[in-house]
This record gives structure tokens, C-alpha cells and sequence, in this order.
């Protein structure tokens, strides 16, 4: 027995979580009875008896070979885990159907792994495993060469279809976006059909916001995108799929209730950590921002409880920068000088660094990737001896934005140059959104 907010727990207590600000109970088949709760793409599924998966195995002759890329993220309106739902549900409706292989993106099945920022800045893979409860064998599709993130033809082409249900955080340089894009050339290739079980955009699917980034295809930047893009992985499939010329067999499994206004925390949905240092609401909106800054020699966090709501370095006067960024006034954003020790091999991993923690105080005016240059300008002139700005990623911040800051113009100067290029996108992107617009 267990005490919760003063109600004594039994095992025969009805299950009860919070949604839209109330506490609303789960009907009897497990599923959320909230009428304002956002049903995802794997939620609609279940509801609708598998009928999708009923359709492909018609279409391969009656027996249906599946994939599923997934993480912790993956999961349904009663918290069972996606691949749960179809080893065990699904393959007992279909008939032909079997569920194969597992594939993981970065960070790991299970979305505790952050290989990639630990040891000195050295990037290693994740071994390929086995999923404990199902026996299913795990793919990782983040292994130490660019190679190995992909998937391989021959795993594609014993797969009749591969499903995606992945937690997306509507950041272009979220890797997971391009293990996607990944999917479709692969599939595109070898016949397989992929299917997106669609989830939230967590910081809206309006705002479209940052510098585009170069046609110039990497691990966090699949193709020409703005830091923020607005959309949903599923949309974000339906662009790449077409503006790639791809014309892979792809289908979109809509979710339903949700807006293009919504943040996540308006959806009713459960949040889990997308990742190790995506910990929260707040997090995912500065991360667009403080995001373009890894690589420099700042802590933006990692190793603290607080990742991307923070940022510092042993050679920072936190009063100092703070000041100067409050004095800017920019719009949405207060910071504060704070003092933090970071750990788990990080940078400045045991050595006390002095910054910043940031208080979102208006999420629709603040501009997340505005903030990066705003802080980045701050850092190059109150310190341009320590400051490595030219260590940013060329593919989160391009050149001219970075000869821009280092030439000292105006942070809001250099912010609305970009505006040209989201609009541009913001009317290509139009073809492609699936979820109502906003009036």
C-alpha cells in the first residue's frame, strides 16, 4: 500500500493520472478517458483494432514482417510500451503478422545513454542488444561510423514494413529527425513500407523560428531546415519524403485532439525524457537557443539536474553576464547568476563554474534561437579571449551568423536576417502539415 495526495492505494485502486490540469481516471480497456487528451499515433492504432496493420499484411500476401524503431518515448496512453502493444496485441489480431526486429536511436532503448558528450567530447556507438522482455533483437542505428547509422539494406529488406514511434523534440539538429529521414531512403530503396506513429511537436507546431540551416546532409541535419521547424515527426517524414524526391511507401498514423498551438504540457500526455538531458517542458524550449552553443568550451548543464536551463565556465562572471543579458531585455527571458559543479565526465566535469540560469517568463514571444546568438554575442565581447566561438557547429550556427557576432553587430540585427528564409519555409512547409491550422 502507498499513500498518494492523501488516497491510500491498493492494488485494486483505479489507476488515475494528470491530464489538462485535472486528474482524470483510465476506462476499462487502459485507455485515457480524458475527452481533451491527445490520442498519438500508437493510441489510434489500438483504437482503431490494428485495422492499418490488418491493410499491409493483406497487401504482402497475408504475412507481415515488422520493424519497429522506438525508445522510452514509445509508449501508450496506458504507459505499455510500444513494442509491447504489437509482440503481444497486435500479432494476436493480424493474422501473418510478426514483429522481428527493434531498432534504437540514439541514446539507446531504453534513452539513458549520452556517449556522444562524455570522455572528452568523443563520439562512441551503441552496441546492438537484446530486448529483455520480448527477446526481440535491438538494432542501434547509433553506432561509431556514419555507416552503422544507417539502417542496412539487408535488415530493410527482410522487414516488410517499419514502424516509427519516436519522442521528437521539433529541433533541427534532434537526431532523431534524421534516423527517420534515414528510414525512408532506406525504404525507398528496398520496397519497405514505413509507417510513422505520429506524437507531438513539444514546443508548438506554429512557431518557426532560427537561421536555415545548409543543404548539407549530417547526423544533425538531415536537410535545410530552420532551428525550429514546427512540425510533427510525421509531418517532418511527409517533407523529407517529398522534398527529397524519395517516394518511399510511407504512411503517417495521425494523431488526434492535437493543435498546432499546443504545447505539451496542453496535450495531457505523460512527459518522458527524450533524451538523457531533456528533462522538461522548460528544457525543450531553451534547447533550440542554448542547443547551438555546444561545442564551444561553455557547460550548458550536462551533468547538473538542470541540463540547457543553465550555462557557465570556470572563467564567467555570472553577475556579470547576467546583467548584461537582462539589460538587453529580451523579450520572454530573465536570467539569473548561479553557480554549478558539473559531473559525469562533462566539460568542466568537478570544477566550479559561475553563468546563468535562464526563467522562461513568456514561451510565444520568446525566441529560442535568437537567445543562442544573444548569448553567444554577450559571451564574444565580455570575453573574447576565452570564448571559442568559431568551436560552434557551422551546421547550427552558418558562417555568416558567426562573422556576424564576431564583427559585433546587433544580435536582434542579426536574428531578423533569418526571417526571409523561415517564411520561405514556412510556405513550402504548408503542403505538408497534417493537423489543423491555426485560424
Amino acid at each position: 500500500m502507498a499513500n498518494f495526495l492523501g488516497i491510500k492505494l491498493t492494488a485494486f485502486t483505479v489507476i488515475l493520472f494528470v491530464c489538462c490540469g485535472s486528474v482524470a481516471p483510465l476506462d476499462g480497456r487502459g485507455q485515457a478517458s480524458c475527452a481533451h487528451c491527445v490520442l498519438t499515433g500508437i493510441d489510434v492504432l489500438e483504437r482503431q483494432h490494428f485495422r492499418l496493420l490488418e491493410q499491409l499484411s493483406a497487401r504482402h500476401g497475408g504475412r507481415l514482417r515488422v520493424g519497429l524503431m522506438t525508445n522510452q518515448t514509445g509508449m501508450d496512453a496506458a504507459a505499455r510500451r510500444t513494442v509491447d502493444v504489437l509482440f503481444q496485441d497486435a500479432v494476436k489480431q493480424v493474422p501473418g503478422l510478426t514483429v522481428t526486429t527493434l531498432f534504437s536511436p540514439e541514446h539507446g532503448m531504453g534513452g539513458t545513454l549520452d556517449t556522444a558528450h562524455v570522455n572528452g567530447g568523443q563520439h562512441f556507438g551503441i552496441a546492438d542488444s537484446r530486448d529483455p522482455k520480448t527477446g526481440l533483437p535491438i538494432v542501434s542505428l547509433f553506432g561509431d561510423s556514419d555507416a552503422k547509422r544507417h539502417p542496412q539494406p539487408e535488415q530493410m529488406r527482410s522487414l516488410d514494413a517499419v514502424f516509427i514511434d519516436l519522442q521528437d523534440a521539433g529541433v533541427r539538429f534532434y537526431t532523431y529527425e534524421t534516423v527517420v529521414g534515414y528510414f525512408l531512403e532506406a525504404g525507398a530503396k528496398t520496397g519497405t513500407e514505413i509507417v510513422v506513429l505520429d506524437r507531438p511537436n513539444p514546443i508548438n507546431g506554429i512557431t518557426v523560428q532560427g537561421t536555415m540551416s545548409p543543404n548539407h546532409q549530417s547526423y544533425i541535419n538531415y536537410m535545410a531546415l530552420p532551428v525550429r521547424h514546427g512540425m510533427t515527426i510525421g509531418e517532418l517524414a511527409t517533407y523529407f519524403n517529398a522534398e527529397n524526391h524519395l517516394h518511399a511507401r510511407l504512411t503517417v498514423v495521425r494523431m488526434e485532439k492535437w493543435h498546432r498551438q499546443d504545447w505539451f504540457d496542453q496535450t495531457g500526455l505523460m512527459w518522458t525524457n527524450p533524451s538523457p538531458n531533456l528533462r522538461s517542458l522548460t528544457a525543450a524550449t531553451l534547447y533550440p537557443g542554448v542547443g547551438l552553443l555546444e561545442g564551444t568550451n561553455i557547460s550548458v548543464g550536462r551533468g547538473t539536474e538542470a541540463p540547457f536551463e543553465r550555462l557557465g565556465a570556470p572563467w564567467i562572471s555570472g553577475g556579470k553576464l547576467a546583467a548584461f543579458l537582462n539589460a538587453r531585455r529580451i523579450p520572454g527571458v530573465r536570467f539569473l547568476p548561479e553557480s554549478f559543479t558539473p559531473s559525469g565526465g562533462n566539460r568542466y566535469d568537478g570544477e566550479l563554474c559561475e553563468g546563468i540560469r535562464m526563467a522562461v517568463t513568456d514561451r510565444m514571444a520568446f525566441d529560442s534561437p535568437e537567445l543562442g546568438v544573444e548569448i553567444a554575442s554577450a559571451l564574444w565581447k565580455l570575453y573574447p579571449r576565452e570564448f571559442t566561438l568559431h568551436a560552434i557547429d557551422p551546421l547550427k550556427l552558418d558562417g555568416s551568423t558567426l562573422s556576424a557576432i564576431e564583427a559585433g553587430i546587433d544580435a536582434r540585427r542579426i536574428a531578423a536576417g533569418w526571417k526571409g528564409g523561415t517564411a520561405s519555409f514556412a510556405m513550402r512547409r504548408s503542403r505538408y502539415l497534417l493537423y489543423e491550422r491555426p485560424p
